[in-house]
Parts: C-alpha cells; sequence; structure tokens
C-alpha cells in the first residue's frame, strides 16, 4: 500500500507518536521504508551553533533528539533512512515530499517550536496544504 513513507520528526512527544504510526503502516508491507526527515529551522540553528562547543558536538546533540525514534524503527525492523536539513520546517517538507515521491507523510499535530506555531501558523497545516500526497497529522 505504502512503499516510501515520510515521517517528520523533531523530537518532541507528537512526533514520537507520528513514529508509532509509520511504523504500523510500514510493517504492514515488506517493501516499506520510512524516510525519516528532520529540519532545523534556522532561529534553533543559530543559537544551537553559537552555544555549542563544536561541530562534531553539535550533530551528536541534533542526531540525540530523534535516538527514541530511530530505537523503535530499529526495534520494529523497519527500514529507514534519515534526512536532516536547514530551513523553515513546514516548506522544506513540501519540498522534499514533492521532490522524492512519497507516498504518505506522517507528521506530528505540534513540534518543538511553539512560538512560531502560534504567530505563523502549525507546521503540520502548512504541510497538509501544499503536499503532493496524503498526509496523516497525529496528535
Amino acid at each position: 500500500m505504502y512503499r516510501h513513507i515520510l515521517l517528520a520528526a523533531d523530537g518532541s512527544k507528537h512526533s514520537e507518536r507520528a513514529a508509532d504510526h509509520a511504523i504500523h503502516l510500514a510493517s504492514m508491507s515488506n517493501e516499506a521504508v520510512v524516510d525519516m526527515i528532520y529540519v532545523l529551522d534556522y532561529a534553533r540553528a543559530k543559537h544551537e551553533v553559537l552555544h555549542s562547543e563544536n561541530r562534531t558536538e553539535l550533530e551528536r546533540e541534533r542526531r540525540s533528539r530523534l535516538l527514541s525514534i530511530e530505537n523503535k524503527l530499529k526495534q520494529a525492523a523497519v527500514p529507514y533512512q534519515m534526512t536532516m536539513q536547514h530551513g523553515d520546517p513546514g516548506p522544506a517538507i513540501v519540498s522534499y515530499a514533492n521532490h522524492h515521491d512519497v507516498d504518505i507523510v506522517i507528521i506530528g499535530s505540534r513540534g518543538l517550536n511553539t512560538l512560531q506555531e502560534m504567530v505563523l501558523g502549525s507546521v503540520s497545516h502548512k504541510v497538509a496544504k501544499r503536499v503532493k500526497c496524503p498526509v496523516l497529522i497525529v496528535k
């Protein structure tokens, strides 16, 4: 059914619940692959770079946010790959989904950046409006 599942993750509780749904869908097919995308928004990335000791430590900190999701995927024996990008999360996820022929996007209804969400609208809303495939928004 769904072979190429795009999971938008940021380490929030909502993205962890979205990962559970991605695993469930992927386990229904031997051909399914979960493509996890983590978009570092510019405002956050700038702050992280200024307060990190070095690039290696910064990458380790960023990956650690997704460690629990990676562990879930490994435990379920679901094939996955991870992509990290810099930019505005909504448009970056939309662009990735529309240019990589994904079958479904799974995203949490809330993320880590609540201020941006209040002012500009939620990332999940932007994604749902603009991608060219089905979107599952997980609460």
